[in-house]
């Protein structure tokens, strides 16, 4: 991570989080809001923390970070009813589309693909290549980075030996140290870890188009808090201020552009809840 950033980063969040009287700080509804890990715990916190900062001053609901040790930890959060807003794509499945969250929003970036990625000079050129070879997964929950690769290795009838890492940047250290063959990843983050750590992969396969995570609110959210969130969250790209901290934000994680976020409905994630109606029951 890139100190300089993060010291303007933490100085913004700071900024921020002081901008309000401490007596209009106390009255702010205060909600508890979870993203999954998509990269290890510091560099997930340090792309979020100035973000909703930002949205609390901006729409005077407090949202407080609430991260796991692994993206299978962040969701049992959400499961257990312990956070009220979430970055998600945990939550499609038959199972979960019952519990009463709410897609309100996401990021306009491009579509994500589940892929199996190995490192640029691999010897391994072919799926079939890998049939009873060690391959990383960030964890049991992460929908493309899990999910999607292995139902599509059971359905090719290639039998590998899972390792779980506990999220994405863990699983592709795995894989660069030549503890395991390849990897579990999802598009974004295979770019986004290539541009950041300065390494090449090769993708030995990729899946349909999916949309990016989605912003996510409870059911006991009231409208009016809810509603507060989401404008600021829309309107962050329109301001200077929320402009710069997009940037810098996207630019510590390896965002190939300014991620801004925009309206959602949960129509827009059909592609993941068209994979359950297919996927064995041990993945839902």
């Amino acid at each position: 991570m890139n100190a300089a950033i993060s010291r303007r980063l933490a100085l913004a969040s700071l900024a921020l989080a002081g901008a309000q009287p401490l007596a209009v700080q106390a009255q702010q509804p205060s909600y508890t809001f979870s993203p999954v890990n998509q990269y290890g715990i510091n560099l997930t916190a340090g792309y979020w923390n100035p973000i909703i900062a930002y949205v609390s001053e901006r729409s005077g609901v407090k949202l407080n970070l609430k991260i796991g040790r692994t993206s299978a930890d962040t969701t049992s959060y959400v499961l257990a009813k312990e956070v009220e807003f979430i970055f998600s794509n945990h939550l499609f499945s038959p199972e979960r589309d019952g519990l009463g969250w709410k897609v309100f929003g996401r990021r306009q970036m491009p579509p994500l693909y589940s892929q199996m990625v190995v490192p640029a000079d691999s010897p391994i050129t072919d799926l079939s290549q890998l049939n009873g070879k060690e391959v990383a997964f960030a964890g049991p929950e992460a929908f493309l980075i899990y999910k999607v690769n292995y139902a599509n290795l059971l359905a090719r009838n290639i039998d590998v030996k899972v390792v779980f890492a506990g999220n994405q940047d863990a699983a592709f250290a795995q894989l660069f140290s030549g503890r395991v063959a390849a990897s579990g990843g999802q598009s974004q983050l295979v770019d986004g870890y290539a541009r950041r750590e300065n390494k090449k992969f090769r993708v030995l396969w990729s899946s349909e188009a999916f949309n990016d995570l989605a912003l996510m609110a409870s059911a006991k959210v009231p409208e009016k808090d809810l509603k507060a969130v989401a404008t600021a969250f829309f309107e962050m790209s329109k301001d200077p201020r929320g402009r710069e901290i997009l940037h810098q934000t996207s630019k510590e994680v390896g965002l190939p552009i300014d991620a801004y976020f925009i309206p959602a409905s949960g129509a827009d994630y059909a592609p993941y809840r068209r994979f359950f109606q297919t996927a064995p029951s041990s993945l839902h």
